[in-house]
């Protein structure tokens, strides 16, 4: 009976890891977060910290599992590899991050798991989302997809977001979750504790998002974006090289009246040496000429032979950014030889060797404006939404996301990058190859959207902002500094000692 009842939560667990990715684009059912973790902390209660750890895996199996498919499309319909091999690198892909949650189940269990209702408040919470910000920062150069935060921005919980940032407000989650899980195991004798702290926590954050942290600091200006569509499989080959810049230049030639027009990443399917006289520097010139700024993305080469992924700007001033956060396993390749012996047995595309650019490189200047640039999934990191601020007026990021064809990525990268406009309050110009192309407004909505999958542009007006919300100038720092400090504290204390402290 025992056995048959510890099957049956297991299979709970890997049901609520699904809940939890539904919770995201594009089912956008903001609310099956706590749900989830409601399901998932019931799990770990009354078990061993090996058990926990088996259901933390399980649930992190349903949550990459069901949320990041792309990962074999992007291998199999792109990376070259035949079936079998390609399910096996998504299996290993996904298992790599099923053990974050694991991990979370373990040191749970392990360390907190003391019966009084204020320690498992203090705690529970804090190790989710501290294992969240190993995950999303440190392991492999950071993988942030489905942290908890990015499932709220259009519920009450994104008025924390400017203040606290992504573990800021996904601790919330965390801790609605627990309250809720009290209240069903009927731990407290009087509700209205209980669902008075749940009530303290979404109003206060409804008032919040009605609140503009920064300020205009120019006029408007109208902006283009291009969405070349250009499939990948066909992007690096030369002949079609002169199709697709021939396709940019016009489109470009057709919105000389906007002030500022971009391309996605790696737009230019050539190094910047082997365009620059014959293409660039005319196309610089007619922009130029006609008061407009482009904002261009295409690999740089040195003397040194290093290869840089870069954003240009060209007009009225020239600029390089060289991308600093590099893409594992597309950019570059992490321990080395171990992958390299993986991937060569594997006869797979092989990986690029990018180079990292430094982290104090100056903004780059367009439309008369500094403004901030990221590439690809350096948008997923806040850490890199707030360099460079409060100088710079708006923000900037290109991407390609054809590397997973028609599959939800494009959906949840959109997700993960409005919340670098909610975060500095600033409006986000999102140029990407095959969609979502868009701009977003500084509360993180989204005003202009291009559709998927079409070659097209998009043009809109945006204002330059100024001014620092809190989470801008202070980061992610203080929050996972108290958060450490507060197991720290529980641990040292006994919980009966919480318990009267918190006497609910």
């Amino acid at each position: 009976m025992l056995k048959k009842n510890n099957i049956y939560r297991d299979c709970i667990a890997a049901l609520s890891g699904v809940l939890l990715a539904l919770a995201f684009a594009p089912y956008d059912y903001w609310y099956f977060s706590i749900l989830s973790l409601i399901l998932l902390f019931s799990c770990w209660q009354g078990i061993t910290s090996r058990r926990a750890a088996t259901r933390g895996f399980l649930f992190g199996l349903g949550l990459f599992g069901f949320g990041i498919p792309w990962v074999y499309v992007s291998i199999h319909d792109f990376g070259q590899a035949d079936v079998l091999p390609a399910a096996m690198l998504t299996l290993l892909f996904i298992s790599l991050w099923a053990s974050f949650p694991a991990l979370a189940g373990y040191i749970t269990v392990r360390f907190f798991t003391a019966r009084s209702r204020a320690f498992q408040l203090l705690t529970w919470p804090a190790v989710w989302i501290l294992i969240e910000y190993l995950r999303g920062n440190w392991a492999f150069n950071g993988f942030p997809w489905f942290q908890l935060a990015y499932s709220q921005l259009d519920s009450p919980i994104a008025g924390y977001i400017p203040i606290l940032g992504v573990y800021g407000a996904g601790w919330f989650i965390a801790v609605t979750a627990i309250l809720a899980l009290q209240v069903a195991q009927k731990r407290y004798n009087n509700l209205l504790i209980p669902l008075g702290s749940v009530f303290v926590i979404f109003v206060p954050g409804w008032c919040l998002s009605q609140i503009a942290w920064t300020e205009v600091t120019g006029k408007p200006f109208k902006v283009t974006l291009l969405q070349g569509n250009v499939a990948q499989d066909k992007k690096w080959k030369l002949e079609h090289r002169q199709e697709i810049l021939q396709w940019y230049k016009k489109m470009s030639t057709l919105h000389w009246d906007s002030k500022l027009i971009i391309w996605p990443e790696s737009a230019i399917p050539a190094f910047y040496h082997q365009v620059r006289e014959d293409y660039l520097l005319p196309l610089a010139n007619e922009a130029k000429s006609h008061g407009t700024d482009l904002v261009i993305s295409l690999p740089y080469k040195n003397d040194k032979g290093e290869k840089y992924n870069t954003v240009m700007t060209f007009g009225e001033n020239h600029g390089i950014y060289r991308k600093i956060h590099l893409l594992p396993f597309g950019e570059y390749l992490p321990l080395r030889p171990l992958f390299n012996v993986i991937l060569g047995s594997l006869d797979i595309m092989p990986v690029g060797r990018f180079t990292a650019g430094k982290i104090d490189q100056p903004l780059l200047k367009a439309a008369q404006h500094p403004f901030l640039a990221t590439i690809c999934y350096e948008d997923a990191f806040g850490e890199e939404g707030r360099r460079g601020l409060p100088d710079a007026a708006y923000l900037v990021n290109v991407t390609n996301d054809g590397w997973f064809g028609e599959t939800i990525e494009p959906y949840q990268h959109m997700q993960i990058a409005r919340m670098r406009a909610l975060e500095t309050g600033r409006y986000l110009l999102r140029s990407t190859n095959n969609g979502f192309t868009g701009i977003v407004a500084p509360d993180g909505k989204i005003i202009h959207q291009a559709p998927l999958f079409t070659a097209t542009s998009l043009t809109g007006e945006i204002t330059p902002m100024t001014g620092m919300t809190i989470f801008a100038r202070f980061g992610e720092r203080p929050v996972i500094v108290v958060l450490l400090v507060l197991l720290i504290v529980s641990v040292k204390n006994k919980p009966r000692v919480l318990e009267k402290s918190f006497k609910f």
